[in-house]
């Protein structure tokens, strides 16, 4: 399946959600790609959407291949065989990593606007992403949401390549992947539109959605 863009590719991916309509979970659109595909998962199961930001450390010669990931709450994962592959040296690792965790915080500090991060405790965190490559970023993104307390992490993408889904354990309690081709070359190649995101169209994302995801008071 070729997705026409990142909206439609949701409204596909609300419908194979759609037994978590009606419970307790919060859903978490990775900025910024993530976010078109989130919002209408999150209007169809009536859910709260919440904006949940990682960053991918790459390889200095080859910008497409991740090398680790960085998230929110402090969350660092490296792929030690690709660094060592890549000859990536520690400086150069150093200097990656200083330069997206400050992206990191701009970008957090840009969409919540203040606002502290999302409480999940004891709750369902459905992580969204516009589609997996590597599984670097969507690995750091379920241990953000473990770290604000999710107790139960469920990872769902429009396209990833055949069998990284099972690679997802256990950062991930359940995986969904609509498409799955055996031939994967990149995410972008299944849409007509791939566009780059921009952070006006996250905070616009936000905008329509905005759902406390505090538990109203009991009466």
């Amino acid at each position: 399946m070729i997705f026409e863009d990142r909206a439609q590719a949701g409204r596909e991916l609300a419908r194979r959600l759609s037994a978590w309509k009606g419970s307790d979970v919060v859903v978490l659109g990775l900025a910024r790609g993530g976010l078109p595909v989130a919002e209408p998962v999150a209007r169809a199961l009536g859910a709260p959407l919440e904006v949940l930001v990682v960053r991918k450390l790459s390889a200095p010669q080859r910008p497409e291949l991740a090398i680790g990931a960085l998230g929110e709450a402090g969350v660092r994962l490296l792929s030690e065989d690709v660094i060592a592959q890549t000859g990536t040296s520690s400086s150069a690792l150093a200097a990656s990593e200083r330069a997206e965790r400050a992206e990191l915080e701009r970008r957090a500090a840009l969409y919540r606007s203040g606002r502290g991060a999302p409480n999940l405790s004891g709750r369902t965190a459905l992580v969204i992403d516009d589609g997996l490559a590597t599984g670097a970023t969507a690995r750091a993104a379920c241990r953000v949401a473990r770290a604000w307390g999710a107790q139960h992490v469920v990872l769902a993408v429009p396209v990833a390549p055949r069998g990284l889904a099972a690679e997802m354990t256990p950062d991930a309690d359940d995986v969904v992947v609509l498409e799955e081709p055996r031939d994967f070359y990149a995410v972008g190649e299944h849409y007509r539109d791939f566009s780059q995101t921009t952070d006006e169209e996250v905070l616009a994302c936000l905008r329509r959605a905005r759902v406390p995801t505090e538990r109203p008071p009991r009466t």
